[in-house]
């Protein structure tokens, strides 16, 4: 699975994905220009010591990252949607689009794509979810799609066993 953040503004939020990509084996695509630098101490503490592991690919533009990996299948989560991120079927080899965090995915991305644009349900009058959290979210049912695939299932208690 790939995680493609385009022109990601917060330090933070790039850095929770980042650590999410790490724990479950998915690539992190980035595509500038990026709202911080990618030695910024916020996105460092953010991803903790799981950025030094992550599959990081940097890209200067939208046809760049296009061009690079072949053209791919992008599915594209915005609130602007019409249908939920649980109504497409998930392959290994997709990458998963989020927009930066004060606008989204340009509409006309959108337009061009309207097949492959999803969303997360929410109520209202809701803008939308953090970054990190809308990202976790559909990677996860991408994930679980494909049957967490190469991901550990079970826990281990520290100090009993189950």
């Amino acid at each position: 699975m790939n995680i493609v953040l385009l022109e990601p503004e917060i330090p933070y939020n790039t850095g929770n994905v980042g650590r999410t990509c790490v724990a479950t084996g998915t690539a992190l695509h980035l595509i500038k220009p990026l709202g911080f630098s990618l030695d910024e101490k916020h996105l460092r503490r953010a991803g903790l010591d799981y950025w030094k592991s992550i599959d990081l690919h940097l890209y200067e533009s939208f046809p760049a990252f296009l061009e690079k990996n072949g053209y791919p299948r992008v599915i594209m989560a915005t609130t602007k949607a019409r249908r939920a991120y649980t109504d497409i079927a998930y392959s290994h080899d997709d990458f998963i689009m989020f927009g930066k965090e004060s606008a989204g995915i340009p509409e006309r991305f959108l337009k061009e794509n309207e097949d492959l644009c999803v969303r997360i349900p929410m109520l209202e009058g809701t803008r939308s979810l953090n970054l990190s959290n809308a990202a976790a979210i559909v990677l996860y049912e991408a994930l679980r799609q494909q049957g967490f695939d190469g991901l550990q299932r079970q826990g281990q208690l520290h100090n009993s066993q189950w």
